[in-house]
């Protein structure tokens, strides 16, 4: 007996697997750097180079980029260097094929640069990696009986799920140009930067996924006058951008993952020739997953009173949405200052970003614990302006709303810093105001028995002359008049007609006369 089909897709975790990577070097200061005095602010970054499947395994080569802002040794002169130490290492991903594509995060977990004297640093930190390989899976639904199956009666039933349309990755890049305004000098040496994404927007539309939100820009320079201070700016660049996808419509549900894989700013002439916009080039990487929404009609299983029917086939899971969410947790504290040389003057600049350490499934909802690691670049009230920096921790825990999920669900979080500000509350506290994003995506799995095949063969004539012609059945709590029907060897028509009924299902405790078709 033939079935009609349809074909839905889904991603299936092939292999995943993580590990950490310890790096402890020391790193000698380049002899065109000046020696330094005092550190001011570090930040790090992990540059991959190669990634690559091969026996099993995943190999991934790349590079640890270590930033630093310092004083001058004696001098007070405030300048930069960069320390760029080599990562490889191999991870455990068994069943992979070649042909597969591994999807890799990583997280600088720790960076902390040791002053061994005005020449050599000691540079520490533990980079966790993160690999998963998906596959496409293919399933086969049948939706209905095809033309040879005249006498046969099946059971069909509407299951909501989720289709793959879309998977795929692709690049967005954010690029902006920055006038320095009339009053500041022109660039001479840019000192350090920092450029992050915040209040990423990415909505599917036709064709393509449009994208907007905002770059936040900080730079530090030397000016090209002779006895300028040095120069700092911060800016808010709104963005819009779009990212061609093939498939792609509105109606589509999104679980896209973004992350920074290159960030730079850099200082070109203007149309007179002078040092005056920085150009800021940010590339977001973006893992794309759009499904649509579907209710079709599963055949779940069939007879006919005429001759035996077995069903073969598997057990699938499917998923259907259960919720999308976006919920926000606001945050207000205070954070002690630490002592310094002077009296703070003025803020520079403030950074942060969100670590979620532990999620878990609660009642209605998932809760999210984990903290914002800020960094504080401010200057004390001194003639020289030197600037200093200090780091602090937020913690955070938020309950995201997700009515029935239970832990045969899947859900998938994202979280964002979306704002940042800091003040000084008085002479020893700044004031901290930020709010986080928590985007979720919550599945539900649910396993259903899918037909491939029917088998059909004559009916078992004793077993059916041992059962009555005419039986007199009480309907039971959970039963429907097809699952009675099957068992007695005859017709839901037949059924409603012979007992007058006009609903779909007949009520619990109602008796039914029941008319063997086969005799």
């Amino acid at each position: 007996m033939e079935l009609r089909k349809e074909s839905i897709q889904t991603l299936r975790t092939k292999s995943q697997a993580a590990t950490q990577v310890t790096v402890d070097m020391d790193f000698n200061v380049p002899d065109a750097r000046p020696d330094i005095g005092r550190m001011i602010q570090n930040k790090g970054e992990v540059i991959m180079d190669e990634m690559r499947l091969a026996d099993g395994h995943g190999h991934l080569k790349g590079t640890l980029q270590a930033d630093l802002l310092y004083v001058e040794e004696g001098e007070g002169k405030v300048c930069s260097l960069t320390a760029r130490l080599p990562l490889e290492e191999s991870l455990n991903l068994e069943g992979i094929d070649s042909g597969d594509k591994m999807c890799l995060k990583w997280e600088i977990e720790d960076l902390s640069l040791r002053l061994i004297h005005s020449r050599k640093l000691n540079i520490k930190a533990i980079v966790s990696f993160y690999a998963t390989v998906d596959e496409l899976v293919g399933i086969q639904i049948p939706t209905g009986l095809g033309t040879d199956s005249e006498g046969v009666s099946a059971k069909i039933n509407k299951i909501p799920l989720l289709d793959l349309c879309v998977h795929k990755k692709d690049t967005l890049r954010i690029k902006n140009e920055i006038t320095l305004s009339s009053n500041k000098p022109n660039v001479e040496e840019l000192l350090w930067n920092t450029t992050d994404v915040r209040g990423l927007e990415l909505r599917p539309e036709e064709n393509r996924i449009r994208a907007s939100g905002e770059l936040s820009v900080f730079v530090i320079y030397a000016a090209d006058d002779e006895g300028s201070p040095l120069q700092w700016m911060e800016y808010s660049l709104p963005f819009r951008g779009e990212v061609e996808c093939d498939g792609c419509s509105e109606e589509l549900i999104p679980n896209i993952e973004t992350s920074v894989i290159h960030h730079s700013i850099d200082v070109k002439p203007d149309a007179d020739g002078e040092e005056r916009i920085l150009v800021a080039d940010v590339v977001l990487e973006l893992e794309m997953k759009l499904y649509r929404e579907r209710e079709p009609e599963v055949v779940l299983d069939l007879y006919t009173p005429l001759r035996e029917c077995i069903c073969r086939g598997k057990t699938e899971i499917l998923e259907r949405l259960l919720i999308r969410n976006f919920s926000r947790c606001r945050l207000h504290d205070r954070i002690p200052v630490k002592e310094t040389q002077g009296k703070v003057l003025q803020f520079c600049h403030s950074q942060g970003r969100v670590k979620v350490d532990k999620t878990r499934i609660v009642e209605n909802g998932i809760q999210a614990e984990g903290v914002i690691l800020m960094k504080i670049l401010y200057i004390i009230s001194s003639d020289e302006m030197p600037f200093y920096s200090m780091e602090a921790m937020i913690p955070f825990t938020h309950v995201v709303e997700a009515e029935g999920i239970s832990e045969e669900c899947r859900y998938y979080l994202h979280a964002d810093l979306e704002q940042l500000s800091t003040t000084m509350a008085d002479s020893n506290e700044i004031e901290v105001k930020a709010a986080v994003g928590l985007n979720v995506l919550v599945l539900r799995h649910e396993d259903v028995k899918i037909i491939s095949r029917v088998e059909e063969k004559p009916l078992d004539i004793k077993k059916i002359q041992t059962m009555p012609g005419i039986t007199v059945y009480m309907v039971k709590p959970g039963d429907t008049l097809w699952d009675i029907a099957k068992c007695y060897y005859t017709t839901v028509e037949e059924i409603r007609d012979l007992n007058q009924l006009s609903g779909e299902e007949a009520p619990v405790g109602q008796p039914l006369m029941l008319v063997k078709k086969v005799l």
